[in-house]
């Protein structure tokens, strides 16, 4: 497709960068287990194209995960790392499928977490499953058995809620897309904050520090705002990152698209709203960290770990999104120096 000389060929990003002070760590095993998830995602889909294997290399998952959970075993690492892995895997074969596809999707998925040790397709009427296991349930099968041999059974539990929320909302979103709906801005962020898939990575912080969060913890009003905080910073600035490409491919479930669509934004202004609001989610962050209550000292170290945790997510993810292919190819060293971001004008490129 062509550029047309009427619209804005490029945009500039909101300094993300300088609003978050948080620390950025990284695994020291970081690189030798993100190739391995690669090796391990690789070799367990034979029917990967050669673009989607392509991809795969540039994505660079494994190193998101190292930036993430930097604290942790190497032997955990691995397990988160090949579970992101395959979350983006996930996402993008399950972007353009219809809501039957969609469920289908999910049903196989979660049968692997509900039940691990073996492949028990249902026959429940409009819900049945092949005979033989579909790829990424096995895939799904093959982290989660590696994952709750010493996972926690809280850390288990909400993993397995979450992901599941994940899916009920890709449901949605194929039903929009289906319908060729676009959602209003307050429908989308609430669906947004189940696919933007934090949910269950945040889960993964318990497994990968080895703790189990009381329910009281988990429950605490403030420890959840905590949780949005992140999960909004992740989501909204992804949104941004990833606009030019989703663009360029016709997709119009980003809340960029959706404030120049419903609110009268221009590129740029609806860009810099969107950057506003993640300043905002940082500065709310770092408040209510300040404002958690006490459950002694052996639950208040749990929780300043998880919490260390949510920091990592949010100050990782947004140095990852320049160093992975995934949203501005190779020059995400270049787009990061000067902020300016070229507009795709075809989902080839």
């Amino acid at each position: 497709m062509a550029a047309d000389s009427s619209q804005p060929t490029s945009f500039i990003l909101p300094d993300l960068l300088s609003h978050c002070t948080y620390p950025l760590i990284y695994h020291p095993d970081g690189d030798e287990i993100a190739k391995q998830s690669v090796e391990w995602l690789e070799s367990n889909c034979p029917d990967l194209s050669a673009k989607g294997r392509h991809a795969l290399h540039g994505l660079k998952a494994g190193e998101l995960t190292a930036f993430c959970y930097n604290n942790t075993t190497p032997e955990r690492l691995r397990i988160a790392s090949d579970f992101l892995t395959y979350l983006f895997h996930l996402d993008d074969i399950s972007d353009g499928m219809m809501t039957r596809e969609t469920g289908v999707l999910s049903d196989v998925v979660m049968n692997a977490l509900w039940f691990s040790d073996r492949y028990m397709p249902t026959n429940a009427p409009g819900k049945e499953q092949p005979a033989e296991e579909l790829n990424p349930g096995k895939l799904a099968r093959d982290f989660w058995a590696r994952c709750i041999v010493d996972a926690s059974p809280g850390a288990q539990e909400r993993f397995k809620e979450a992901f599941e929320r994940f899916f009920e909302s890709v449901n949605i979103q194929a039903k929009e897309r289906d319908a060729g709906v676009v959602s209003d801005l307050e429908s989308y962020i609430d669906l947004r904050r189940d696919n933007s898939g934090c949910k269950p990575c945040f889960a993964l912080i318990e497994y990968t520090l080895d703790i189990d969060l009381p329910d009281c913890v988990v429950e605490h009003h403030i420890f959840q705002e905590l949780n949005r905080w992140a999960n909004d910073l992740v989501a909204w600035s992804n949104d941004i990152f990833s606009y030019q490409v989703e663009q360029a491919c016709g997709d119009s479930l980003n809340m960029v698209a959706i404030l120049i669509k419903h609110h009268g934004h221009t590129l740029q202004s609806a860009v810099d709203y969107v950057g506003d609001l993640c300043a905002q989610t940082i500065a709310g962050f770092q408040r209510d960290r300040e404002q958690l209550p006490s459950w002694g000292p052996q639950v208040d170290a749990m929780v300043e770990k998880y919490v260390e945790g949510l920091q990592n997510w949010i100050v990782g993810s947004l140095y990852w999104s320049f160093q992975t292919h995934r949203y501005f190819g190779t020059n995400g060293a270049e787009v990061k120096k000067t902020r300016v971001v070229p507009l795709l004008f075809s989902p080839e490129v």
